[in-house]
C-alpha cells in the first residue's frame, strides 16, 4: 500500500519551516552540464563524489527536507518540495554507489531479484519511511494528478526526462513544468519521427493511464506540447510504432562526453 500523508497534521512548529533549496541550487550550477541539441543533462557523480564536503553538503539538505511539514506547504510548493527531495535523492544514491553504468544496477530495494534503489525507504518524513516509489508513485502521481510529474522527476538515466539545472519552486513551478515536457518531447529521447513512424520514450507506454489512458491520448500529450517541427510530423502520426528507453546513466564522464 502507498502511503498518504494527507491525514497527518503538523504541529504549529512545524507549519513555520519553510523548505531552503538554495543549497540545492548550488550543487547542481556545480555539478549538472546541460546538453546541446536534444542530449540530456549530465551529473558529475565521480565529481560530487570526490568531493566529501559538497557530498554531505547534498546529505545535508536532504536531511533539512526531512525536518519539514509538506502538509504545511500550499499546493504548489508541495509539489516542488517532492520534486526536490525525490531528485536530490537519485542523486544522493547514485554518487553513494558511483560507479555504475546504470542506476538499474544499484541493487538495493527489497527482494531477491529487484533492480535498482526506487523500493528501498531513503528518508523519514513527517514520521513516515519513504522510498523513491513512494515519493512518485504513492504521493506525486495520486495526489497532483499532473502528467507533468514525468518530466520532472529524474531517474539518472540518459532516456530519462532532463535533471533541470535549478530547483523547482512554487512560485515557477507551472512554468518549469511546461519547459520540462517541451524540452522532453521535443528532444529524440521524447519522440522522433523517421520514415514517417513515430517512436515515442517507455514512458508514455509505462504511465499511460497518466497520458489519458489510450494511445490517442499519448499523442494528444505530444501534441500539446510539440514544436513546430514536430508537431508538423505528427500531422499524419495516427499511432505509435514503438517505444524506447535508454537506461545507461545520465553521467558527466563518459567516455566521449565533455566534463
Amino acid at each position: 500500500m502507498f502511503l498518504v500523508l494527507g491525514s497527518i497534521l503538523p504541529s504549529k512548529a512545524e507549519e513555520a519551516k519553510m523548505p531552503d533549496h538554495g543549497e540545492w541550487a548550488r550543487l547542481l550550477s556545480v555539478y549538472l552540464t546541460e546538453g546541446e541539441s536534444g542530449e540530456p543533462n549530465r551529473v558529475g557523480y565521480g565529481a560530487l563524489k570526490a568531493n566529501a564536503a559538497d557530498h554531505a553538503a547534498l546529505k545535508a539538505y536532504i536531511a533539512a527536507l526531512e525536518e519539514v511539514a509538506p502538509e504545511s506547504l500550499s499546493r504548489d510548493e508541495r509539489f516542488a518540495y517532492w520534486v526536490n527531495l525525490y531528485n536530490a535523492l537519485t542523486v544522493d544514491v547514485v554518487t553513494d554507489h558511483y560507479p555504475v553504468a546504470s542506476i538499474r544496477d544499484i541493487r538495493i530495494s527489497p527482494g531477491f531479484f529487484s533492480r535498482g534503489p526506487w523500493g528501498r525507504k531513503l528518508v523519514t518524513v513527517a514520521g513516515r519511511e519513504l522510498s523513491l516509489d513512494d515519493i512518485e508513485h504513492g504521493i506525486l502521481r495520486p495526489e497532483f494528478k499532473d502528467s507533468r510529474v514525468h518530466y520532472a522527476v529524474n531517474c539518472a538515466a540518459r532516456g530519462c526526462p532532463d535533471l533541470a539545472p535549478e530547483p523547482y519552486t512554487g512560485a515557477a513551478l507551472d512554468a518549469m513544468l511546461d519547459e520540462a515536457a517541451r524540452a522532453y518531447i521535443n528532444s529524440p529521447r521524447g519522440a522522433e519521427i523517421g520514415d514517417g513512424k513515430l517512436t515515442a520514450s517507455s514512458i508514455f507506454d509505462w504511465y499511460r493511464k497518466d497520458f489519458g489512458g489510450t494511445e490517442a491520448g499519448v499523442l494528444a500529450e505530444l501534441r500539446k506540447y510539440a514544436g513546430a517541427e514536430l508537431r508538423a510530423g505528427l500531422e499524419n502520426i495516427t499511432a505509435v510504432s514503438s517505444y524506447r528507453y535508454d537506461w545507461s546513466l545520465n553521467d558527466a564522464a563518459r567516455p566521449g562526453d565533455k566534463k
